[in-house]
């Protein structure tokens, strides 16, 4: 792959990985300011912030497959 398609993988990389480091901050803070308490804006924080990761791993995922997929194909019919 080119080093531009190198460049948008390490990048995409970076903001999935990121985005889970502040999942898990905000559950760790959510948790914390809860003190072990059900309440629904807790629930809803710590949704948003999975949400957010769910997003950028799909979206990581299909520009993964825009750039593999068609290299992949050239090498299976070639």
């Amino acid at each position: 792959i080119s080093y531009e398609e190198w460049l948008i993988c390490l990048l995409l990389f970076a903001l999935v990985m990121s985005l889970e480091m502040v999942n898990t901050a905000v559950e760790a803070a959510v948790d914390f300011a809860a003190k072990g308490e059900r309440h629904p804006l807790a629930g809803k924080a710590k949704d948003v912030a999975a949400g957010a990761v769910l997003i950028s791993a799909i979206f990581a995922a299909i520009i993964g497959m825009l750039i593999f997929l068609p290299k992949i194909m050239a090498l299976i019919f070639k």
